[in-house]
């Protein structure tokens, strides 16, 4: 959590000589939309830094060989970024989530950090991406303020295709997806307790008080996360195994046959 914060507040120090930077957060659920949606997973390629919002993507990083040391929660890598901005004058642009949501997270992030800047808030109405108007009053707004740090909660795979197609030509430091984290510190949603983050359960606290919401994300996402993540441990077996076995076996890509090497004699 720390290198990400310390990075992304450095970046924002230096904006006048950088591009905006774009920070992400998928966790299961996300990585099971971009196998599907290949705009989703572009716009997850887009981003600058990926941080593991979910205990099932540090676990199959660790898996794969390629360990990630942490989960970095959305919502707390926000409110860390707030602190910070507020510590060196950096300004902040809350964009999203329920009704008055935005300008309550505001409200209260400003209480615990008098310091931090509030740049602007605005929900645009449900809809609004299929509103050419309202794509343009969001664009204005954010374009008026000039935020340092633009955080975006329409919700996944929405707020990450919006800042990979808007982001980029806005004046602004950085922007980072924290889907309904505007809505839990507003209050409209209950926060998960912090042991929950800490056991990687807050997924399951999540699924027992919104059952009706999140059983379908939670019990089929994470099955079908499973399952790419069986793939892929698979094919890097039998990768290892065609390595293994280069001694042995000759892969011809043209002819798609196998040919066994013995006593230097091939025979096909």
């Amino acid at each position: 959590m720390a290198e990400s914060v310390q990075w992304v507040i450095q970046r924002l120090r230096q904006r006048a000589s950088t591009s905006p930077l774009l920070v992400m957060g998928p966790n299961a659920h996300l990585v099971t939309l971009a196998n599907k949606n290949a705009k989703f997973r572009a716009a997850l390629a887009s981003a600058d830094l990926n941080v593991p919002d979910g205990i099932s993507v540090v676990l199959a990083s660790r898996l794969l060989g390629l360990p990630i040391p942490e989960r970095v929660p959305g919502g707390e890598l926000m409110e860390c970024l707030c602190e910070e901005c507020g510590r060196f004058g950096l300004s902040v642009f809350f964009l999203g989530g329920l009704s008055d949501a935005a300008a309550g997270a505001a409200e209260q992030l400003k209480r615990r950090y008098p310091s931090l800047r509030i740049a602007g808030c605005y929900c645009p109405a449900h809809g609004f991406e299929n509103d050419p108007s309202e794509l343009a009053a969001i664009r204005q707004l954010i374009a008026e303020a000039r935020p340092d740090l633009l955080c975006v909660a329409f919700g996944a795979p929405k707020q990450e295709i919006w800042m990979q197609e808007n982001c980029p030509t806005l004046p602004i430091g950085a922007a980072i997806s924290v889907g309904a984290a505007l809505d839990t510190y507003a209050g409209l949603r209950k926060r998960a307790p912090r042991w929950t983050h800490r056991v990687g359960m807050e997924w399951l606290y999540r699924l027992i008080r919104e059952p009706r919401r999140l059983w379908r994300r939670y019990l089929i996402g994470n099955l079908q996360f499973v399952i790419l993540l069986a793939g892929q441990l698979a094919q890097q077996v039998l990768i290892s195994l065609a390595k293994a076995s280069s001694s042995i076996y000759d892969y011809s890509p043209k002819k798609q046959i196998l040919n066994w090497k013995c006593s230097n004699e091939k025979v096909e």
